[in-house]
């Protein structure tokens, strides 16, 4: 894979160099709430833009069908992009049309410019090979080079990602050889113990991660609403919370090879419990209650792990080498059910390990709960692309990458 240190040796001077980046930030109300992934792919843009290039930003922003969408512009965005690097970025209204071609057509070297959403074109994520190709030739008029630093972005199979490399003379931005280089440091040489800690909603977005890690781990934590699943595969009552009923002969196959491998599986031994949902917009108090994890009351719904699970999970973390993080504890964004996500978080943050927070909601959280990012050894920009690379599956975006 080259690199794009590679491609600044070689001179960029004057070309237009299309970066696919993940700009896909959180949006309240046309506010950018976390800055995060605008601020990963700054040291590519700068070093191109530092170098005398053309820079031509390119991203995708939520789910848009595939036609414009004022609620997904990338507008605010680009702003915020040239603020962080302390310049005007242009911002071209379409992703192919006149805009762009006269946005980019503007640029003096040195220059950025950020076109529109690349979802707003039908042709992006399509599953049709000549349709996706067919948009991939036009942005590829858009540009002399390729850099792709979208990590975010590198698990899926569009134009952007996968097409428009194979059109262009490409090479791998700073934020994706780092991402790489710490996903290899899970997979290829890990000091142990290796301890994972896994959270979220959906045990089944996490069920071939878990079946991967069951033969490189040494020990898996497992809270957040998935929890509930492995809570029930082991014959407990579990109430009202989320539950995945059709993933538990799975997860009790789990559990069985977790105890023939010698992984340790450690469940919740207590949880934080409600009648009902809290609302995360008022946030206003729920006094939740505490209860064992294996007597959840049927009219009760598990919302956090409880503060014995939290004491345990911490000792669990603090003898590790290497640690990967992914998904809440709880409803982190409500304060009643922060404390659990808090407590992993400050256990990483505690630890002598290399510490990786595997993106997503994880990464938010860290925010969100006011953690310093620094104090963490690495905080990934791909939740989903993380986990499918810890899967052991092939990444379309950084196949195209490699020479």
């Amino acid at each position: 894979m080259k690199t794009i240190d590679e491609l600044l040796a070689e001179g960029v001077a004057g070309k237009r160099v299309f970066v696919r980046a993940d700009l896909n930030v959180p949006l309240d109300g046309g506010a950018i709430s976390d800055d995060g992934r605008i601020r990963a792919v700054l040291p590519t843009v700068k070093a191109l833009a530092d170098a005398g290039a053309k820079v031509v930003v390119a991203s995708h922003l939520g789910r848009p069908k595939g036609a414009p969408d004022p609620a997904f512009s990338l507008a605010p965005a680009a702003t915020r992009l040239g603020e962080l690097l302390g310049a005007p970025v242009a911002f071209a209204t379409d992703t192919v049309g006149e805009s762009a071609r006269s946005t980019v057509g503007g640029l003096a070297d040195g220059q950025v410019a950020v076109i529109e959403n690349l979802r707003f074109n039908a042709g992006e994520t399509s599953k049709d090979d000549a349709e996706r190709g067919a948009f991939a030739d036009r942005l590829a008029e858009l540009a002399d080079l390729y850099v792709g630093d979208g990590f975010g972005a590198v698990h899926r199979k569009h134009a952007s990602v996968y097409d428009l490399p194979a059109r262009l003379p490409h090479a791998a931005g700073f934020l994706i050889a780092t991402e790489v280089g710490v996903l290899k440091k899970l997979t290829e040489d890990v000091q142990r113990p290796y301890v994972v800690a896994l959270g979220g909603a959906k045990v089944s977005d996490k069920l071939a991660v878990i079946d991967e890690l069951l033969g490189k781990a040494d020990r898996i934590l497992i809270g957040g609403g998935m929890a509930y699943t492995f809570l029930k595969a082991q014959g407990h009552e579990v109430g009202i919370s989320l539950l995945q009923e059709d993933q538990v002969p799975v997860v009790q196959e789990y559990i069985e090879r977790a105890e023939k491998t010698g992984v340790e599986l450690v469940l919740p031994v207590d949880v934080l419990v409600s009648t009902e949902f809290p609302d995360l917009k008022a946030k206003a108090p729920t006094n939740p209650a505490t209860v064992a994890g294996d007597a959840i009351p049927a009219d009760q719904e598990g919302l956090d792990i409880g503060p014995e699970t939290r004491k345990l999970y911490a000792s669990k973390l603090a003898d590790a080498a290497t640690v990967f993080w992914n998904g809440p504890m709880g409803v982190f964004e409500h304060p009643d059910y922060a404390e659990g996500t808090k407590a992993v978080a400050q256990a990483l943050v505690d630890s002598p390990a290399f510490t990786v927070v595997g993106g997503g909601d994880s990464a938010a959280a860290v925010r969100i709960l006011g953690f310093d990012e620094n104090a963490f050894g690495h905080i990934s920009t791909g939740g989903g692309a993380s986990l499918e690379y810890l899967e052991g599956k092939t990444l379309p975006g950084l196949a195209a990458l490699e020479d």
